[in-house]
């Protein structure tokens, strides 16, 4: 049981990052829709490529955990671990929504020119 319990203890740091990288990269999102708004697309696409990176990072994290599985290490449920592979499929999907959304807003502006 002892194994187990440390392996729990090992999902900490992980579930952080993965929460961490991935808040970050809605952060940028966020920034490059204000950017796309103001008809700045070049900088809409260097904060998506920003958040593109932030998103690998916490997939980095996320892949650790799911090697160790496939490798026949256990892990304890974690509820922050679930939590934090939520926050990362939720924003997953927002970035690819926001990117959609910029795509729609180059398309608004050049019909008004």
């Amino acid at each position: 049981m002892m194994g187990k319990q440390k392996k729990a203890e090992e999902l900490i740091p992980v579930s952080m990052e993965i929460i961490l990288h991935a808040g970050n990269a809605r952060n940028i999102a966020d920034d490059a829709f204000k950017l796309a708004k103001q008809q700045d697309f070049d900088g809409a696409a260097q904060k998506m490529d920003e958040a593109d990176k932030e998103m690998v990072l916490a997939h980095n994290s996320q892949t650790s955990v799911i090697q160790g599985e496939a490798q026949g290490v256990e892990y304890e449920y974690s509820p922050l671990f679930a939590h934090a592979q939520d926050t990362l499929m939720t924003i997953t999907s927002e970035l690819l929504t926001t990117n959609k959304l910029i795509d729609v807003l180059k398309l608004m502006f050049a019909k008004k020119e």
